[in-house]
């Protein structure tokens, strides 16, 4: 199955704490369905100190469900579903249902 979502796009968080927030994809995991976001569901984690970074308290992304994401439309930067279309060329590229705009063209 094609990936509705990949690295780079913009998504808006559907659920949870981070509601209504949007940020860009940094990375996918397929397999468990998860999507780590910038800027959301931040976590403080401890760190210890090591040759190449400080000790202190971080904040980096958690993973979030990718269910609870949804594709940024490019024209009203509100959430959209994404369907697939076959362009003549014989391309399938990805199209946002609630604009009808090509996402990756």
């Amino acid at each position: 199955m094609a990936a509705k979502i990949k690295k780079g796009d913009k998504v808006v968080v559907l659920a949870g704490r981070d509601k209504g927030k949007s940020g860009e994809v940094l990375s996918v995991n397929p397999e468990e369905g998860r999507a780590f976001v910038r800027g959301v569901n931040l976590v403080k984690r401890h760190q210890r100190q090591s040759q190449t970074a400080e000790s202190g308290i971080i904040t980096k992304e958690a993973p979030i469900q990718l269910s609870n994401v949804a594709y940024a439309d490019p024209k009203t930067g509100k959430a959209t579903r994404i369907g697939f279309k076959i362009l003549e060329d014989g391309r399938k590229v990805r199209v946002a249902k609630a604009s009808g705009e090509l996402i990756d063209g």
